[in-house]
């Protein structure tokens, strides 16, 4: 089969849209320089709006995560 001939498979609960692209979304992250939390949607410029410095570290879940060890 050729690349041009490809068509991607879909799904019947394929809506187009996932958490991650869905328009207005926000993801918090915390400023490197200042500690100020960011609110930051896709395509805003990874910049602190207070301080101007670039480095954000995204924060921590407050949803439990556990996993098993052998």
């Amino acid at each position: 089969m050729s690349r041009e001939a490809y068509v991607a498979p879909t799904s019947a609960f394929n809506t187009g849209t996932t958490l991650d692209t869905a328009p207005g979304l926000t993801t918090q992250y915390i400023c490197g320089d200042c500690n100020q939390k960011v609110l930051l949607k896709q395509g805003d410029p990874i910049r602190c709006k207070e301080c101007g410095h670039r480095i954000l570290y995204k924060e921590r879940t407050k949803r439990m995560v556990q996993f098993e060890a052998r």
